[in-house]
C-alpha cells in the first residue's frame, strides 16, 4: 500500500507540473498608475493693426513675452505678456500673478479696448480626460475689471 500511494502521489505532481507548463498560472501585475500632468498659462495679449509696442511695454511696465507685427502669414500686430509662472502651478496662481502686473492700468487698457482687442488667454493642458481645476473668485477680478470673458482653452493629450 505505502508503494502505491508513493507513485499516486508522483503521478500528481508530475501531472500538476505539466499543467502548470502547459497552463502557466497568471501573474497578477500590478496596475501601474499613469504619470498625470497639469499645466497652465495666463496671457494678457493686445492685438490689432498699428500697434505701438514701446508705448505699450513703457506704459505697462512690462517686457513683453512675445511680439509680432502684421505681415508674413500674420493677419495682425501682436503684444503678448505671460506671466513667468511655473507651468506646474494652479490657474489662480498664473491670474493672480496677471492681475498684480497690471491692476494699476486697467483704465490704460480700457483705452485701448476702443482701438484694440485686449484679452486675457488662459491656457489647460493635461493627459487625464477626467481631472479638472478651479479658481478662485479673486482671480475674476482681471476679467470683470478689464471686460473681458473668462475662458480657458483645454487640450487633453
Amino acid at each position: 500500500m505505502n508503494k502505491k500511494k508513493i507513485n499516486q502521489g508522483g503521478r500528481t505532481e508530475l501531472r500538476r507540473a505539466l499543467e502548470s507548463v502547459i497552463n502557466p498560472p497568471t501573474k497578477k501585475t500590478e496596475a501601474v498608475e499613469p504619470v498625470y500632468f497639469f499645466r497652465f498659462s495666463a496671457t494678457l495679449r493686445i492685438s490689432g493693426d498699428g500697434l505701438d509696442f514701446e508705448e505699450i511695454s513703457r506704459t505697462l511696465g512690462l517686457t513683453p513675452t512675445h511680439t509680432h507685427q502684421k505681415g508674413e502669414r500674420r493677419k495682425h500686430d501682436m503684444w503678448l505678456y505671460k506671466v513667468p509662472v511655473p507651468r506646474e502651478q494652479p490657474l489662480e496662481s498664473h491670474i493672480m500673478a496677471l492681475w498684480d502686473a497690471v491692476r494699476l492700468h486697467i483704465p490704460y487698457l480700457r483705452d485701448l479696448k476702443r482701438k484694440f482687442q485686449v484679452d486675457v488667454f488662459c491656457g489647460y493642458r493635461s493627459n487625464s480626460g477626467t481631472a479638472g481645476f478651479q479658481v478662485g473668485h479673486r482671480c475674476l477680478g482681471l476679467f470683470s475689471k478689464l471686460e473681458v470673458p473668462f475662458g480657458v482653452s483645454v487640450i487633453i493629450s
